[in-house]
């Protein structure tokens, strides 16, 4: 009996310990799991070095977006997120691009964004909340704008396009890195920079050998109306185009910061060969072959007399700026300047495998065949008096 006893003991003493034991075990894991979950539960808000180097807090879960005076960007954004239910408001010269290119065709949803409450940089603070935006994008070089917007509340990211010297590849590659940050979700940058990279080396690899003596004299003509002949010096975006299809820009002479205005003298005496005429203007190559707007005279340049003048593409955006079309528009200009070079490429097969590729949109032989001719109303609103 006292052996029994003495063994019921020490099984109790072994079972309390047990079950004391499993109670602890069950304590630490429930601990450990409530751990988990407040590390894996997705913070209100996330922080983001913008593009002027500003720290700045937007929500976690953005699902209104408005946009200032960076007119590319709205395209670029309904590209990444292949809709654009999220943009809210958007500059006009962002809207007509939108009406008149393939933005609105694949996203007529676009077409609904406010456009009234900016006007250049001027914001009207009122008109903008009234949209509700959950993040609003600036442009970089305009820092007063950014303050202006912080003071009124609004969560404020400032986006660049000369950051990066005006290289339109690498720019929109950092537009995407900055967007695949705020919406991982999305997150497109890997696939964008592995395919854009790879199209640019596809150029370089072809053009890097032309001898000086034999590159394409390029002239740009970026705005363009009676009174008013704008172009592309050394630090604007021409320069950069140029260098990257292996051609001169022969207004690198010229130093002034963004575009700068020239005279037909000037444009006589550098005599280019080639002309590419952007979509921050109204008018096409038939305009300069037949001297359509007043006071100017095209009849002596060698482009003209040759019919070497372009219209540049406009796809989701006007082309000439960084947007989600610089990949298919390098191919476009460097097959224009040297067709022998690239007479394997086509630009429409180019385009349609681009966009599916890095953002998982089906182009029609149609569409893709579009951003290689666009409406003349597309380069609306830009006619400088």
């Amino acid at each position: 009996m006292k052996k029994a006893s003495f063994l019921n003991k020490k099984t109790t003493k072994l079972l309390v310990l047990m079950l004391a034991l499993a109670m602890t075990m069950m304590s630490l894991a429930a601990c450990g799991s409530s751990g988990d979950s407040e590390e894996a539960a997705s913070p209100d808000v996330i922080t983001v070095t913008d593009h002027a180097d500003n720290q700045v807090e937007v929500p976690a879960k953005i699902d209104k977006i408005a946009v200032c005076d960076i007119f590319p960007l709205p395209s670029v954004l309904a590209v990444f997120f292949d809709s654009a239910d999220k943009i809210v408001g958007m500059p006009e010269p962002s809207m007509t691009a939108a009406q008149n290119g393939l933005l609105g065709q694949l996203y007529p949803e676009i077409l609904n964004a406010e456009t009234g409450y900016i006007d250049g940089t001027n914001v009207n603070m009122e008109e903008l909340a009234a949209l509700e935006p959950d993040v609003v994008f600036y442009s970089a070089s305009s820092p007063e704008l950014g303050d202006q917007l912080r003071d009124a509340g609004f969560a404020a990211v400032a986006i660049s396009v000369n950051k990066w010297d005006y290289n339109c590849i690498e720019t929109l590659n950092n537009w995407i890195d900055l967007l695949s940050q705020m919406f991982p979700e999305s997150d497109k940058a890997e696939l964008c920079r592995t395919k854009s990279e790879e199209m640019y080396s596809l150029v370089q690899d072809r053009v890097k050998d032309i001898p000086d003596e034999e590159k394409a004299n390029a002239f740009f003509l970026f705005q363009y109306s009676d009174t008013t002949l704008l172009t592309s010096g050394q630090q604007f975006f021409g320069q950069w185009w140029a260098d990257a299809i292996g051609a001169k820009n022969v207004a690198q002479e010229l130093s002034t910061d963004n575009s700068v205005a020239v005279n037909m003298e000037q444009v006589y005496s550098w005599n280019p060969d080639l002309i590419f005429m952007t979509n921050f203007n109204t008018f096409y190559p038939d305009d300069l072959y037949n001297n359509t707007v007043e006071g100017y005279d095209w009849s002596p340049v060698k482009a003209v007399q040759d019919k070497n003048v372009y219209k540049m593409p406009l796809g989701m955006y006007r082309s000439y700026t960084p947007g989600v079309d610089c990949p298919v528009t390098l191919l476009w200009m460097a097959k224009t300047a040297y067709p022998e070079k690239f007479e394997d490429i086509d630009v429409i097969s180019e385009a349609k495998t681009y966009y599916k590729d890095v953002f998982g949109i089906d182009l029609t032989d149609e569409q893709a065949q579009s951003i290689f001719e666009p409406a003349q109303s597309a380069g609306g609103g830009f006619a400088y008096q």
